[in-house]
């Protein structure tokens, strides 16, 4: 199926939003069947769908990344993008609202607003997003829509307005009525019919058109007048407020059907290309140009170019497929761009229009379209593109920020060559996770969730062939010393010829912030002066193992006071080695106490949850020190042992609905409680015998 050249009034763009399992990629499938885009119905269950294509995908029947189909209707060229609802994967959702013009929130009818949802819906606002909602499964066991839009209304408040009502729930639904045009229908598709509106419905049309007249009379202040001195609007003008409330985000209708059988899919398309804004419709962007200032540019495909990059996917056999959104100017393939972010020339080779997992080749794409383009250099997610005679620079996508933390390692020795390289290329596409050193020396997978971890690690053997285990990260504790204490430390070995000999007495004292300090106040010469780096540095080193649990020692003063030397048998080494059993000795003599770190976090719930969510940090031996409001939600504000943060992420989850985020940064290191610090030395000591010290 070729596409036809289109101007911008005829162009759409929509993200599909909402939570995991409400149905859009179900519907997705409907709409590029419906148009002809695919050959045959893909479906989710089966495995056989155009969005969810990624065998991760496929295995779990979710979406897991974005996916992009365009297709046609009636003249109109509409390029849908998949999100998944899955919370783990909110980057996707977020680069979807900044490739697109316009949304669909889709709830499943059988449940109220979940938080997939809440999170689309607070993406939307943040980049003012038009939208329309699309109650989805009408006809499933359980079905309420009536419930589900008085849910919606109850969340997201009275702009939102009823389009549509749906006749029946579960499996008694047939239909629709249209509230603007008071009609009602049965059927699908080409088989949809025109019936008299249900009696029994009546009242409840009156009720709803009346919540669609006051919320659409918003956008228009002669119709307002109009509204409120009781006078009848004609369905001409509930039209035109319809058009420009939603493209202006004042408010946004909402339609009912089930993508699964097509009721209502009809209905949805005429409302994407009569209220949903073309390209035409939306302000300039705002970019920087080459000195800084701030620039206009609005969608013109005569413009100067200017594309975002809004998604990456790392393919080991196509290289990587690069998404983009033209806003200005026009794109060719095989031509020759600047990245302004990397300040670097690319070569664009052949441009893709996207239909799910089909791609088709084409000339060129113009301001307000979205394709993809194989094996860029230089350019990665949320880089702009531009010439480098005209260039700009857009504002970064701001994304979440991952929390979840596990120590990864290869499976294998074949797997560690290939490791490196792995993580590199798997982190090109996950804008979302960070691998990061810990300071006992681990690597550290950082995601959003267990599932985006999992998924992560999947990728990594199916796309690199690099087989990966994770663990719980290990806590980077610290030794220091509370008492003061003075130590000997003797080493004697006699072998054949030169032998080895070196004493020291060192004297041990806490010394806090000061890291390992070393002096000393030797007198008349008990330990000559060319020994003295050697017992540094058995002290040094001594104490960057750790004496009590294997954690770095620090925060103590040692001074050397005394000793005495061999004129042939004393060496650097034999004093290095004193020195170290002196050191040993002496801390178990000066209070020796296990420190952790302790970190600052930052909770965001909704209130419905303080109580839960505060007991909860309490089990993980936090201390709450302040509350604040938030953009309605609430931020408690604590300091909790890191030892209790690994797995926060997960936990916090489950208990808020998938509501909470938190962010968590090092505060200070604080004394271990005792039991606890014996259950650390214990499996210390363990490890010492299993590794036969």
């Amino acid at each position: 199926m070729t596409m036809k050249n289109v101007d911008l009034p005829h162009l759409r763009s929509v993200v599909l939003a909402g939570h995991a399992g409400s149905g859009k990629t179900t519907l997705g499938e409907q709409l590029l069947h419906r148009a002809g885009a695919v050959p045959r119905l893909g479906r989710v269950d089966d495995g056989t769908s155009h969005l969810d294509f990624e065998p991760e995908e496929q295995k779990r029947r979710e979406s897991l990344s974005l996916a992009v189909a365009t297709f046609e209707n009636d003249g109109t060229r509409i390029t849908i993008v998949d999100t998944p609802g899955y919370l783990d994967f909110a980057a996707e959702v977020v680069s979807g609202f900044h490739a697109t013009d316009g949304a669909i929130y889709v709830v499943d009818a059988r449940g109220g607003v979940e938080a997939g949802l809440e999170q689309g819906v607070a993406i939307g606002r943040a980049t003012n997003t038009a939208a329309c909602f699309f109650i989805n499964m009408c006809d499933r066991e359980n079905a309420d829509p009536t419930a589900a839009l008085d849910a919606i209304r109850a969340s997201f408040g009275n702009k939102i307005a009823p389009l549509q009502i749906a006749i029946g729930a579960g499996e008694k639904f047939s239909g629709f009525v249209d509230l603007v045009h008071r009609k009602a229908y049965t059927g699908e598709g080409a088989k949809e019919t025109e019936i008299p509106i249900p009696a029994e419905l009546e009242a409840e049309v009156a009720r709803r058109r009346d919540q669609l007249l006051e919320a659409a009379s918003e956008a228009d202040d002669d119709v307002l007048t109009k509204y409120l001195e009781g006078e009848e609007i004609s369905d001409a003008e509930l039209e035109a407020c319809l058009r420009k409330g939603v493209k202006e985000s004042v408010l946004a209708p909402v339609l009912v059907g089930s993508a699964a059988t097509g009721v209502g899919l009809r209905a949805l398309l005429d409302a994407i290309v009569r209220y949903l804004p073309s390209p035409a419709d939306e302000a300039p962007v705002q970019a920087q140009d080459r000195s800084g200032a701030t620039v206009e540019v609005p969608p013109d495909p005569d413009g100067p170019v200017l594309v975002r990059v809004f998604k990456t996917s790392a393919d080991p056999f196509v290289g990587r497929l690069t998404y983009l959104r033209v806003l200005s100017g026009t794109l060719h393939s095989q031509a020759h761009v600047w990245n302004s972010a990397k300040g670097e020339d690319e070569r664009i080779g052949q441009l893709l229009l996207l239909h799910g997992k089909e791609q088709e080749a084409i000339g060129d794409l113009k301001a307000g379209e979205i394709g993809a383009v194989a094996k860029l250099a230089v350019t990665a997610t949320g880089d702009t593109i531009s010439t480098k005679e005209k260039p700009f620079v857009l504002a970064p996508l701001a994304f979440p920020t991952p929390t979840l933390m596990v120590a990864i390692e290869p499976q294998t020795k074949a797997d560690l060559d290939k490791m490196g390289t792995a993580l590199q290329r798997m982190l090109e596409e996950e804008t979302t996770a960070r691998v990061e050193r810990s300071e006992t020396g681990e690597q550290i997978l950082v995601t959003m969730g267990e599932a985006h971890t999992s998924v992560i690690i999947e990728r990594l053997k199916r796309k690199f062939g690099a087989a990966i285990v994770t663990k719980t990260p290990r806590v980077p504790y610290k030794e220091t010393i509370r008492g003061k204490t003075q130590a000997h430390g003797r080493y004697k070995k006699q072998t054949g010829g030169h032998g080895m000999f070196g004493d020291v007495w060192i004297e041990l004292e806490p010394n806090p912030g000061g890291g390992v300090e070393f002096a000393e106040k030797v007198v008349g010469g008990s330990v000559p002066r060319q020994f003295f780096p050697g017992i540094e540095k058995g002290i040094r080193e001594t104490a960057a193992e750790g004496v009590v649990a294997g954690y770095p020692l620090s925060d103590f003063k040692a001074t050397l006071y005394d000793g005495s030397f061999h004129t042939v048998d004393s060496n650097e080494l034999s004093f290095k080695i004193a020195a170290s059993m002196a050191l040993k000795d002496g801390v178990h003599q000066a209070k020796p106490v296990l420190l952790e770190p302790i970190m600052t976090i930052a909770v965001r719930i909704p209130e419905t949850f303080m109580g839960e969510v505060n007991r909860d940090l309490n089990g993980r031996r936090g201390r709450v020190l302040g509350m604040d409001t938030e953009d309605g939600m609430q931020v408690i504000n604590a300091s909790v042992p890191q030892a209790e943060l690994f797995s926060y992420a997960t936990e916090l989850r489950s208990i808020t609905g998938g509501r909470g985020t938190f962010t968590a940064t090092l505060d200070h290191y604080e004394e271990v409680p005792s039991h606890l610090a014996e259950k650390v030395i214990e499996a210390h000591r363990k490890d010492e015998a299993a590794a036969g010290h």
